[in-house]
């Protein structure tokens, strides 16, 4: 695989009104596991069934229930941390966390807080091309899903619909290594990817399937660097915790503000208080939600009901060798197989649908180049504008691929293709069969071109005069010839023959 180099970027500067201030972000993203069945029950995971409807005796908490693992979550979880390049714990434990709410019958969250399943790992978060931030995986621990609280159905009364209880979720922790809005919401963009290929997280933050609370702090310049070579976080800034953001356009105008807000504090000579905060995006700020509780709050203790979890190394291989091709090997591949700019190498592999169905492109057309730049700009373009994915396409790849060799063989003109592409995409057919039905072949005759090239100097004496004392006025003609014959002439034979006819 060809390793891509990169620079690391520069962090966030904030300039207060007495210092200038970095960033320090850290991320706990929660992901739902891709299952039929939940994390300790047989009930369904289906999104959107009728409230209540998907839900045990063991998600309901009722009496003398115990909960069972589900070993397809364990498997689900491991492939996360073999695709973030993260250790897999041979031997792993479930912890009870205790706390009260009204969508979590159990009055506590089965969880793993000493003992997670998945180690140190890490994510390669690409920010441009040849700029990219390594973020450091802390770990990631199964857990059960609390239910959902319902506040704007009654203007008296909340409901609770307890569906998403016990769903399992991995909460992927990571080092405090993002520097800026930006970086946040491309390490979760990334994020999401990898867990999108992997087939681990659909990833779809509107349903919630997908949310992150953001760790947020301030430091002077410098003081990053020390903890670095300390790992010791008094050189770094009290941080809050930003919950429950499903939106990446809201998790950099959260991180903005909450940054100016702490330093604000911060140079009034205040200090900030640790806390959990929400972010409101109609006022676009953070507001306090409770303080932040540690580890001794929940009162861990390790599960009466579920024996420690021990896998075999053999089943973590077998797991391993099945994995994917994951974005960066694509992308990387991509660049080196078709010889793509890593721009474009990123705009094919950010989704895995888009990926495969250029992959057939390029296959089908021979020329992995020029099927990039029809499946970005053409495609990918008019996908974009009609707001339809790229399951929706009505092009198919070895329609796009037939267009591709029509172009790469002078069978057909850019200009032409960009017609038999709409002909293709609004009506369909075979774009073989269309270019000989409706006469859309190029014309390569290059007596019938030196012909019509005649006419046009013979009709134009003046417009000669001028080109030949400005030749860059010579591209009159070369539009002239392609307007006489539709378009279908070849444009580099009617350049070399205006060019040879006008004595340039």
């Amino acid at each position: 695989m060809l390793d891509l180099i990169y620079e690391t970027p520069k962090p966030k500067v904030i300039a207060g009104a007495k210092h200038d201030w970095e960033l320090v972000i850290g991320m706990e993203v929660h992901a739902q596991v891709a299952s039929n069945a939940k994390l300790f029950s047989g009930a369904s995971t289906k999104f959107g069934a009728e409230p209540n409807s998907n839900v045990s005796f063991v998600d309901a908490a009722m009496p003398g229930m115990l909960p069972v693992i589900n070993e397809f979550c364990v498997e689900q979880a491991v492939r996360t941390g073999l695709g973030l390049k993260a250790r897999i714990n041979l031997w792993s434990a479930f912890d009870r966390k205790n706390y009260f709410y009204p969508d979590l019958p159990q009055g506590y969250q089965i969880s793993q807080l000493y003992h997670p399943l998945v180690g140190e790992g890490e994510i390669l978060v690409d920010m441009s091309p040849g700029v990219a931030r390594k973020v450091r995986i802390e770990r990631i621990h199964m857990e059960q899903d609390a239910g959902k609280s319902i506040h704007d159905m009654d203007p008296a009364m909340s409901f609770v619909d307890l569906n998403r209880t016990g769903v399992c979720l991995m909460e992927i922790v990571s080092r405090p290594d993002i520097r800026g809005p930006e970086e946040a919401a491309a390490y979760v963009t990334k994020l999401r990817q990898i867990l999108r290929y992997l087939g681990t997280c659909d990833g779809n933050m509107q349903n919630g399937n997908l949310r992150a609370d953001v760790n947020v702090s301030i430091c002077r310049p410098g003081q990053y660097e020390k903890y670095m070579e300390s790992q010791d976080f008094s050189h770094l800034g009290t941080r809050c915790e930003i919950k429950n953001m499903n939106s990446m356009r809201f998790i950099q105008a959260a991180i903005e503000y909450e940054a100016r807000r702490q330093i604000a504090i911060v140079e009034a000579g205040g200090e900030v208080v640790q806390e959990t905060r929400l972010y409101d995006p109609d006022r676009n700020e953070t507001r306090s939600m409770r303080s932040k509780e540690e580890a001794h709050d929940y009162r861990y203790f390790p599960d009466p009901d579920l024996l420690p979890l021990e896998i075999e190394q053999s089943w973590i291989d077998e797991i391993a060798v099945n994995l994917p091709e994951l974005p960066d090997a694509k992308k990387a591949r991509f660049v080196l197989e078709f010889g793509l700019s890593e721009y474009d190498a990123s705009v094919l592999t950010a989704d895995l649908a888009n990926a495969a169905y250029f992959e057939e492109v390029a296959a089908g057309a021979g020329d992995g180049k020029l099927a990039a730049n029809w499946v970005i700009n053409e495609l990918f373009g008019r996908l974009k504008k009609e707001d339809h994915s790229i399951e929706e396409s009505p092009v198919s790849p070895a329609q796009l691929a037939a267009i591709v060799r029509l172009i790469k063989s002078d069978a057909i003109s850019g200009k032409i293709a960009k017609d038999l592409f709409e002909i293709v995409y609004t009506t369909g057919g075979d774009p073989e069969r269309i270019v000989e039905e409706r006469g859309m072949k190029q014309v390569t005759d290059t007596g019938a071109i030196e012909q019509a090239v005649a006419e046009i100097i013979a009709a134009n004496p003046a417009q000669v005069e001028k080109a030949q004392a400005n030749p860059k006025l010579a591209g009159w003609f070369v539009g002239q010839v392609m307007k006489s014959t539709g378009g279908k002439a070849n444009p580099k034979a009617v350049n070399d023959i205006v060019m040879a006819r006008l004595g340039l």
